[in-house]
Formats: structure tokens, C-alpha cells, sequence
């Protein structure tokens, strides 16, 4: 039998990478300073809960195989988790860990599908001209569900392929996913 553990994440701003900047200045036009940090604090107690469901789960870390949202399948994804921990993404400390204790880490997106993604956002963040900005708002809008859709089909396609009998995937997951 194979079984999957489905943790839903809430990403934190080093897993948000360049995108970070423009998210967080939004927020806090909108929000303010100490909203933001409260947002931060809340994202990080939720990270350390999440990390004490998983030890007191007592998973043999030899059988697990863990699979990350916005994960690409590249041949470089250790490193990717490795900078992404270095720079303090609790997300990324959490699969550290658990690779350390023997799991094993699985490309899990398509880097195509993901690249399309971020040059869509990229785009809105970049226009500076209203209209310009909502035309590309609205096209990412158009555009974001069949996105996400194909990003969780050719993600239930790598469990299917790489998760085998006997084994257990942890899939950490953004909430708006439905693999």
C-alpha cells in the first residue's frame, strides 16, 4: 500500500523569491507595518506546528518521499531546498530535515508550466500604466486556473510515477492546489 500525507502550506516571504517585494509592498499599503510582521508571525508559529505534527507522526524517513509545490522536477532540486533553507524558509528547513533523516526529495512541477506562471506575474508587477497593469491583471486571471490545473495534474502524475508501493509521499501544498 502507498500512502500520501497532504499538508496544506501557507508560504512564507523567502518561498515567495522575487516576487516577494512587490506582495509585501502591496501589503503594507494596504495593511501597515504591524500587520505584516503579525502575518509573519502567525505564518511561522503555523510552520512550527506543522513541524511537530510531523515528528509526532514518527514516520520511518526511510519510506517517505516528499514532494514540494513550485518544486521543479530540474535535476537540481536538493539544491534549490538547500538555498531556499539557508535563507530561512521554514517550508524548506522542514524538508531539510526531514531528507536528513532519510527521506527522499522528488522534483514535483513542471518547470515549463511553472516558468509560465511567473513571467504572467512578473508582467503585472512590471507595467507601470494603469490600464496596462489591469489588462495584465486580467490576463493572468483569464489564464490562472487552467494554470493551476495543469500544475496539479502533471503533479498527481509524478506521485503516480515515483511514489511506490510501500512508501509514503508528503505532499506540502498551497491551499488554492487540488491534486
Amino acid at each position: 500500500m502507498r500512502k500520501l500525507i497532504y499538508i496544506p502550506i501557507i508560504h512564507t516571504e523567502v518561498d515567495m523569491g522575487s516576487l516577494n517585494e512587490e506582495i509585501k509592498r502591496q501589503y503594507l499599503e494596504k495593511y501597515g507595518e504591524a500587520k505584516w510582521k503579525e502575518h509573519a508571525r502567525a505564518i511561522e508559529k503555523i510552520w512550527e506546528g506543522l513541524k511537530k505534527k510531523i515528528e509526532a507522526m514518527k514516520l520511518d524517513a526511510k519510506k517517505v518521499r516528499i514532494y514540494q509545490d513550485g518544486l521543479p522536477l530540474c535535476g537540481q532540486e536538493e539544491k534549490i531546498v538547500r538555498e531556499l533553507a539557508n535563507k530561512k524558509s521554514s517550508n524548506h528547513e522542514l524538508i531539510l530535515w526531514l531528507m536528513e533523516q532519510g527521506a527522499e526529495l522528488e522534483g514535483t512541477e513542471n518547470p515549463e508550466i511553472l516558468r509560465e506562471e511567473y513571467e504572467m506575474l512578473k508582467n503585472i508587477q512590471k507595467v507601470n500604466d494603469l490600464k496596462e497593469k489591469k489588462e495584465a491583471l486580467l490576463f493572468y486571471e483569464q489564464n490562472a486556473q487552467n494554470l493551476l490545473k495543469k500544475r496539479d495534474n502533471f503533479m498527481a502524475q509524478r506521485i503516480e510515477e515515483t511514489l511506490k508501493e510501500g512508501e509514503i509521499g508528503v505532499l506540502f501544498i498551497g491551499l488554492m492546489h487540488r491534486v
